[in-house]
């Protein structure tokens, strides 16, 4: 006999798992980090706009309306707005995203990024 090809039908049901387990996985983080590159084009956004003498507050409301533009649901309350050694407004941001994947097990993803990189 010569020898054999194929896939054995508990190879192909083996595969076929990790590759669903895989595409739910990337369902539910994508839109995470697609999130994540939000908040950080917002903060970018603002902070080119915003002059050196701009106040927090008005830093602040900047931000929460480029949000409601982009229709995230995070707040400008979780933001560091600080001036660094040049007067530059460097916003910084450091967050935990909890994404449910079956019954009582999550996937948590810390975010931190700042407009200082």
């Amino acid at each position: 006999m010569k020898k054999q090809q194929g896939v054995a039908l508990s190879g192909l049901l083996m595969w076929s798992l990790v590759l669903v387990l895989g595409a739910i996985m990337g369902m539910k983080v994508v839109p995470a980090t697609l999130e994540y590159f939000k908040i950080k084009k917002a903060a970018e956004n603002v902070v080119a706009k915003a002059g050196s003498n701009a106040t927090v507050p008005e830093i602040r409301a900047a931000f929460d309306r480029q949000m409601q533009i982009d229709h995230v649901e995070f707040s400008s309350k979780d933001l560091d707005v600080h001036k660094n050694a040049r007067g530059a407004v460097v916003i910084g941001f450091d967050y935990e995203k909890r994404i449910p994947l079956f019954a009582n097990v999550s996937l948590v993803i810390d975010y931190k990024g700042s407009t200082a990189e």
